[in-house]
């Protein structure tokens, strides 16, 4: 009887000692997926905006999310990139531009380091460009154009390149845009020199690795996209859409596509394996389905909604694509005061709903919700859907931004020419 006893006492132990021993793999695997839970670059993970994060708020709180932290930024419009825990963006102030890191759950401020003299501009001072991180390296690019390379822990420079000035090129005339694009191990962005809308440098060296292109600038961010069957390096450029192979930079395929001023800003977005981009100044959007021919690509419209009755004329955001459809701000006229929140079908170009004068904005998604932000800067969620605009509420929480926001482990992130501020949005 004794035996049996002490038997029983043993299996139930043992039978704990694997449920302790469950209940802490799942807990490190939870930690593990908040750990990783990141927006490390334009427009996030897969840079289109969208985040996997879910149980996020779908009741607005009495005055709005919680406001978690807020400190002091500076001048430029340079979106939030966070990674590995820290928070970075570029900023103006001192006469000089630099990038900040500042710890993402708290907001005290890590290091400073300053990569440029201060950039002024009529259409807004300071940088533009968001930061990416690629490991342990962060890469941003300035007003004027540099590109430089910094440790992501400690803020230590490692190489730079004042891209428009070596390649030959000018300067936008509102100032260089792009926000770096970094593939395997190279570092992309668009220049718009005479021989290289676009060039790429080794990410450990800096070395060059080649330059592709002949197209000025624009303002828009290159993608990595899954199109026509093949992935590749998809470029916005100020006169044209480009599709260009990753590694050798050579052109796979070019369809023009010219705005007043290069006005061409949002990034390009995949669609059921095509390709679609959209431009404001009353220009408008367009759909293009890629067919291999050769080493190349023919390039059919597949749909075109240009000039003063587009559906959609993306200023300065680029659309959210959820469930085949697609969501963003259509606005009206030459930058132009009025702006639509609208929903289009994705395959057709229909329109599905428009939330008239909405306003300025620009957007994100995750969890089937729009997170919006406004030119007045309110903070505002809606639910994502085809069927019609549902908020579920607003607060004006900032200064006036463009940015749109940053969204890691619950958190949403949006700054302005004064402030960065951090906000509670999960459930």
């Amino acid at each position: 009887m004794l035996r049996c006893h002490q038997a029983r006492l043993r299996i139930r132990r043992k039978n704990w000692l694997h449920a302790l021993c469950a209940v802490c793999s799942l807990m490190f695997s939870i930690r593990a997926v908040a750990q990783d839970a990141a927006w490390p670059q334009h427009l996030g993970p897969s840079r289109n905006g969208i985040s996997a994060e879910t149980n996020l708020l779908d009741k607005w709180p009495v005055g709005g999310p919680k406001e978690v932290w807020r400190v002091k930024g500076g001048v430029g419009m340079s979106g939030l990139a966070i990674s590995g825990g820290r928070l970075f963006t570029l900023v103006q102030r001192e006469g000089k531009q630099g990038v900040v890191a500042h710890d993402a759950a708290t907001g005290a401020a890590i290091w400073r380091t300053v990569v440029a003299p201060a950039y002024e501009n009529q259409m807004g001072d300071g940088p533009r460009a968001t930061p990416t991180v690629a490991g342990n390296t962060l890469f941003v690019f300035t007003g004027e154009g540099i590109l430089a390379a910094l440790n992501a822990p400690d803020g230590r420079a490692l190489w730079s390149h004042n891209t428009v000035k070596e390649l030959g090129g000018q300067p936008a005339e509102y100032g260089m845009a792009c926000s770096p694009l970094v593939v395997g191990t190279q570092v992309i962005v668009t220049v718009g020199a005479p021989n290289a809308t676009v060039v790429a440098y080794d990410t450990v060296t800096g070395k060059p690795a080649w330059t592709a292109g002949s197209d000025s600038t624009g303002y828009s961010s290159p993608a990595l996209l899954d199109v026509g069957g093949r992935e590749q390096v998809v470029v916005h450029s100020g006169s044209a859409v480009l599709g260009i192979e990753p590694k050798s930079g050579a052109v796979l395929w070019r369809h023009p596509y010219v705005t007043d001023y290069n006005c061409n800003i949002a990034t390009p977005i995949a669609v059921d394996g095509r390709v679609f981009v959209s431009s404001g100044e009353n220009h408008g959007c367009i759909l293009l389905a890629l067919e291999p021919s050769g080493n190349t690509f023919a390039v059919d419209e597949v749909w075109s909604s240009q000039g003063t009755r587009s559906v959609l004329r993306n200023e300065w955001q680029t659309s959210i694509l959820l469930d085949g459809h697609l969501y963003g701000m259509d606005n009206v006229g030459g930058a132009g005061p009025i702006t639509h929140l609208t929903c289009v079908e994705a395959a057709t170009g229909k329109r599905v709903w428009q939330e008239t004068r909405f306003g300025k904005g620009n957007l994100i998604a995750a969890d089937g919700k729009l997170f919006m932000s406004s030119l007045k800067g309110e903070l505002i969620v809606a639910r994502a859907s085809p069927r019609g605009y549902d908020e579920i509420g607003r607060s004006t929480v900032i200064g006036s931004t463009r940015q749109a926001p940053a969204l890691a482990n619950g958190l949403l992130y949006l700054r302005d020419n004064d402030d960065i501020a951090c906000f509670d949005v999960s459930k």
